[in-house]
Formats: C-alpha cells, sequence, structure tokens
C-alpha cells in the first residue's frame, strides 16, 4: 500500500505549477483510420464492468490495463491485462492512448486532467464533475491539450433521441411550452450503522479518497452507496437525472443551461444517506418552464412501486407543445396530437455505439463526431449541480410554503402534489420532518457562478475543497 504523500518525480504532483511538466514526455500517438487503439480502464465497478465488457468487443481495441483502488475487483479483468491499484501508474503508461474513467464522482476531474496532460484522450462516466468548477476545468484542459473527450451519457448516441430531437428544432410540434423530466426509480434505504467503518481489506481508502476527504466511512456498503452522501456523490441527481436531463437539452436545441432554480424535497429515509430521495427542481429557460421529477421512495400501497405520478412516466422527458405532446424515454419514444392520438413513434437503441463513436472519434483525430463531448458534458452535468445546491441552501418549510413558490406553474403543482401523496404513503409525518425548500437561485452563465439574493451561499457549493496531494490545480 502506498503511504500518503509517496511519489514519484514521474507522476502527477496535482495543485502545482510542475504538473503540466510532468507528463510532457507522453504527447500521445498519432493514429491512423485503421490503426489499434490502447485503452485503460479506470474504476471496475458496475459500469467500470461494463465498459471492459463492452471496449473489448470493438475491433482493433485493446484493452492494455486496468485500475481499481479496491484490488478484489481488478480480478474480473483476467491475468492477460496489466493491472494498478494507482491510477497515476496506469496514466504513465506511454501506450495507452485512451483512458475510460469509471471511478466514483469526486475523482472524474482530476483523473481527467492527469489523463489529457499524459497525453491521453478519454471517456469520462457522467456526471463529469462532482461540482460546477470541476467541469469547467476539465473543458480547459481538454481544450489545452487538444485530447478527445466523449462523456457517458449515451443516448446522445441514440436514433430515437437524435431524430426526434431534429423533429421538435424543426418545429414540427410548435413551441415546446414546458417539460417534465422525471426518473422514478425505487431503492430501498442504505441503512445505518452505529459508528465509522472499516474500509474493506482489499481498499487503499487514501488512493479510493483521492481528492475528497478521507471522512469516516458512515455507511454499511462501501461501494456504490458512497452516490448518496455529499463528500463522494451527487444522488440520483448526477447518478440517473444526468441522463434526462442531458436529453432534454439536446431535444431542446441547448447549448447552454438556465440561469434560475427553485427546488423543494427532503431524505425520508431514516438512514445513513445524505442526498433527496425525493426532489423537485423547477427552472425556467428560454420562455420554456421545466420540472425536474426525481424519486427513489416506494408506495406500499402501489405494490412496492413508486406510487402517484400524474404524467405516468416514470423516466424520461415529457414535453407539451402547440400542436400535441411528447413521451421520451431511453431507448424510444412516442408523439401524440391535441387529442392524445399518436401521431409518431421513435425507436431507438438506448444508446449502444456510444463507445465505438469515441474510438472512432480518436482515429478521425476529431472531436467534431462524437456525440457528447465534454462541453456537452459538463453543461448537462450544470443542471444536476445547480438543482443539488438549490435544496442544499433550502429551510424546512410546510407544503403549503412549497405549494406558494411553485404556483406559477401547474406542472410543478401537480408534481408536489403527487409528492405529497406518495409521502402519505409511506406514512410520512410532514409536520415532523418536512420539506426542504430553497430560495429561487440566479445564476450566471458566464462566470459559473450564482448572483443575486443567497449567493453566497450557493456559490460556497461551486467549488469543493481538495484534500492533498490530489489537488485539481487552478492553472490546467
Amino acid at each position: 500500500m502506498m503511504k500518503k504523500g509517496t511519489f514519484s518525480r514521474r507522476r502527477f504532483l496535482a495543485g502545482t505549477a510542475a504538473a503540466g511538466a510532468a507528463f510532457s514526455l507522453f504527447p500521445g500517438r498519432v493514429l491512423g483510420a485503421n490503426d489499434r487503439v490502447n485503452i485503460g480502464i479506470i474504476g471496475l465497478g458496475g459500469k467500470g464492468g461494463a465498459h471492459l465488457a463492452d471496449f473489448g468487443k470493438i475491433p482493433n481495441v485493446e484493452i492494455l490495463a486496468v485500475c481499481d483502488a479496491d484490488k478484489a475487483r481488478m480480478e474480473k479483468a483476467g491475468d492477460k491485462i496489466a493491472k494498478h491499484q494507482d491510477l497515476r501508474r496506469l496514466i504513465e503508461m506511454k501506450d495507452i492512448d485512451a483512458v475510460v474513467i469509471a471511478t466514483p464522482d469526486h475523482w472524474h476531474c482530476l483523473a481527467a486532467i492527469m489523463a489529457f496532460q499524459a497525453g491521453k484522450h478519454a471517456y469520462v462516466e457522467k456526471p463529469v464533475s462532482h461540482c460546477i468548477w470541476e467541469g469547467r476545468k476539465m473543458v480547459e484542459a481538454a481544450r489545452k491539450y487538444n485530447r478527445i473527450v466523449q462523456t457517458g451519457t449515451q443516448q446522445r448516441s441514440c436514433p430515437a433521441v437524435q431524430e426526434c430531437a431534429k423533429d421538435i428544432q424543426s418545429g414540427m410540434y410548435g413551441k415546446v411550452l414546458w417539460a417534465h423530466c422525471s426518473k422514478l426509480d425505487a431503492r430501498d434505504p442504505i441503512g445505518k450503522v452505529d459508528g465509522p467503518q472499516p474500509p474493506p481489506e482489499t481498499v487503499d481508502y487514501n488512493l479510493w479518497a483521492g481528492p475528497a476527504p478521507m471522512a469516516p466511512i458512515m455507511r454499511k456498503e462501501f461501494h456504490y452507496d458512497w452516490h448518496w452522501q455529499w463528500d463522494w456523490g451527487t444522488g440520483e441527481m448526477g447518478n440517473w437525472g444526468v441522463h434526462y436531463l442531458d436529453d432534454l437539452r439536446h431535444l431542446l436545441g441547448w447549448d447552454d443551461v438556465p440561469g434560475n432554480a427553485i427546488a423543494a424535497g427532503n431524505r425520508w429515509w431514516d438512514d445513513d444517506g445524505e442526498t433527496p430521495n425525493m426532489h423537485m427542481c423547477l427552472m425556467e429557460h428560454r420562455g420554456t418552464k421545466i420540472v425536474i421529477d426525481i424519486r427513489n421512495m416506494k408506495d406500499p400501497k402501489k405494490g412496492g412501486d413508486q406510487g402517484a405520478v400524474y404524467l405516468k412516466s416514470r423516466g424520461g422527458n415529457y414535453l407539451m407543445c402547440e400542436n400535441g405532446y411528447i413521451n421520451i424515454a431511453r431507448g424510444g419514444g412516442k408523439a401524440f396530437d391535441k387529442d392524445g392520438k399518436q401521431i409518431k413513434q421513435y425507436k431507438g437503441t438506448g444508446g449502444s455505439g456510444h463507445d465505438a463513436n469515441f474510438i472512432n472519434a480518436i482515429r478521425e483525430g476529431s472531436n467534431k463526431s462524437l456525440a457528447a463531448e465534454i462541453e456537452i458534458g459538463h453543461m448537462s452535468t450544470v443542471l444536476c449541480h445547480q438543482a443539488n445546491i438549490a435544496f442544499r441552501v433550502g429551510k424546512a418549510a410546510s407544503v403549503e410554503e412549497v405549494r406558494e413558490s411553485v404556483k406559477q406553474h401547474e406542472d410543478a403543482l401537480n408534481t408536489l402534489e403527487s409528492m405529497v401523496e406518495q409521502l402519505h404513503g409511506n406514512a410520512v409525518d410532514l409536520k415532523a420532518k418536512p420539506f426542504i425548500l430553497g430560495p429561487k437561485l440566479t445564476y450566471d452563465a458566464k462566470t459559473e457562478t450564482f448572483t443575486g439574493d443567497h449567493a453566497e451561499e450557493a456559490n460556497a457549493f461551486v467549488k469543493r475543497i481538495y484534500r492533498e496531494p490530489f489537488v485539481v490545480p487552478d492553472n490546467v
């Protein structure tokens, strides 16, 4: 196990001016159209394991190395692939052209910047960042080092979403009046522990934590349940919400993000999680109101289902247009006229081919053909951060106070009532544990900071504090 602070001179010294120079010896190979692409996979959880299989199926792609802070996870890679517990060792490998970053959220940014400085291209899993500032640093670094960077919102490669986006933007359905973006993914509480838990014996916790605090482990399940704790994860908004928010930006043709956000919700489980398990957010952009509706709670009265959903859509985007409405999710969707008659069906794949799209862009030597280039991934992730921050600066509020805050939009009111019904189905006492209601936040897209009332509170979450020596540098 590597001790904290013991790094060789050739390795990345995060947060220092020497960081960029440390890898100047490794500019990366120049590839032809049919050349083999050598990759390394960083993080071998569920998604990393899937990438191991998927990239391994692409012709003329070779997986040279894998990495995970949990050495037990690397066993799935077999005996012929190099294995490193420290991702910096993998990034140093001269023959690797690109890395796939499937670590926990808090490692995405620093791992990507290190890879860019080492002359590597990168496929970065969603959400691309743990905070807004990190996403911008990733874009800056990708541009500086001329790297090809795909982000893991694979529905950008789905024909259904691509076709529907063209139809909407052509004016086929008229103006989009409002949109409802939802993910209703029933989960169980993660439980409670009596005190700090030891990491698994196979995990180097210093390497696992990296830029984040080496905080006491207050969860039963070391892996995956970090998603619901703020030091490492971004909650369901960053886990699943980013997919459909990215779809929404794609469908509407947005190259920017909303400048306002109001959020309400809470975590109504008595467990060690911190992120909300019921979370709604209201935004408005370019004349279109948007409701984000994220829920994890079951409803016992509904046979374990997620409960009352007035739009009958449990995941995806529901867009109300002048000439009808569209309901589209992973893999496909349908469009209807004002009378509810289906007028078109969209069939897709859910995003298969997204990894091959990345490999093709590397061979082309251009990011122009990328389905989800890093700037796109950053912008879509900003919406998740906006929604999370709007919740985190909030205070306890009654249902009546939440109603008052969203009364300007019928869809938001209906969403709230649906949530309240679901909470009642779970016997939640909203007086004992009320909603958390955030104030309306104003966001400046040029500076990527919040302005106006409550700006100081909100901006405290735009950038995190990093743990030495794993510091994301200001100057990438």
